[in-house]
């Protein structure tokens, strides 16, 4: 991860917003959410919600696929699994033992990160 992709995802997640979709997609999982269920979820106009999906899919924090008539919305595990090793890596005075996350259950990385 290059340094401008790990503050582009940072100043996304900088939202109160933006951060309540995330973290409710990390929930949902990699199967991911509707966008009506995501707006309801979080009290959202629509209008909102699709401004808000456009900068996490600008970060590159989600991904959307059509189902029908339904935009499904997913987080990319990849891309805060990423981060957080850009951080670990880069911010820990070159020892990444001092602040590395103890992973909890496969791969659970990212939600205890949020």
């Amino acid at each position: 991860m290059e340094k401008r992709d790990a503050v582009a995802i940072l100043a996304a997640l900088a939202q109160d917003n933006h951060l309540d979709v995330f973290r409710l997609l990390v929930e949902a999982g990699p199967q991911g959410m509707p966008a009506g269920h995501i707006a309801a979820s979080l009290r959202l106009p629509p209008n909102a919600l699709t401004f808000h999906m456009d900068r996490l899919r600008d970060a590159g924090l989600v991904t959307v696929r059509r189902d029908g008539r339904s935009m499904i919305y997913a987080a990319r595990f990849e891309a805060m699994n990423s981060l957080v090793s850009y951080l670990t890596d880069h911010c820990c005075q070159g020892r990444p033992e001092l602040c590395a996350p103890k992973p909890r259950k496969r791969g659970a990385l990212v939600q205890k990160c949020i």
